[in-house]
């Protein structure tokens, strides 16, 4: 039996920025959803989307019982459900992958292991279908880590910041749109009103936002 045969492979599982520019080397990507969690901006990005001075804000995964105790109270319905794709990466380039995503992950996350689930599209149930795929989440005591913002003074700092990455608003634009190609079931009414916030902003000015290459 060859090695590549007898190890397991390195799949990791995207639910931010991984949807829209996905990892190198990637052999398969299959569409699935976590449970448990939720998504939120409640993470600082000073190296992506802002800078130092004035950091930016990228999603991270909490479990839910731990946003419930810090957040007060999140207006967002129990029913969104955080869809991503999972990765499977080439195993000659597991190690080099592996490299890129800890240094692209670097402010404030932290690899964990979490399963991931599927829709069976003939009767609608609900299964496992990953094991222990990798995740990048960033724990609620990381120094990144910022927590629940009111929605408007978050949305600002979203429209207003600008990192090495790009305006930190087209990182969220890319993403609602990642996650609604994802699967006709992903649907997350908290991006889509922090969306909503964020582009009132552009109108006044009647800009319009550039995609630039990034995370």
């Amino acid at each position: 039996m060859s090695e590549s045969a007898s190890r397991l492979p390195f799949i990791v599982f995207g639910y931010g920025s991984l949807i829209f520019k996905p990892p190198p080397h990637t052999v398969k990507k299959t569409p699935g959803f976590l449970k448990g969690y939720v998504r939120r901006f409640a993470q600082k990005s000073h190296d992506h989307r802002g800078t130092p001075e004035k950091p930016g804000r990228v999603v991270t995964l909490i479990h839910k019982e731990d946003w419930d105790a810090f957040s007060g109270s999140d207006p967002f319905p129990e029913e969104d459900v955080v869809w991503g794709v999972a990765y499977t990466i080439d195993f000659a380039y597991e190690s080099e992958v592996r490299e890129y995503l800890d240094y692209r992950e670097k402010d404030g996350y932290t690899m964990e292991k979490l399963d991931i689930y599927g829709i069976d599209p003939h009767d609608g149930s609900e299964s496992v279908i990953i094991q222990n795929a990798y995740c990048y989440v960033g724990r609620n005591d990381n120094p990144s880590f910022i927590g629940s913002e009111p929605l408007p003074a978050l949305a600002r700092t979203i429209w207003e910041s600008v990192g090495p990455s790009g305006p930190n608003k087209d990182y969220l634009y890319e993403l609602v749109k990642a996650v609604k190609d994802v699967s006709p079931d992903a649907h997350d009414s908290y991006l889509s009103v922090l969306e909503a916030a964020v582009r009132q902003q552009d109108e006044p000015l009647g800009s319009k936002s550039q995609v630039l290459p990034g995370d």
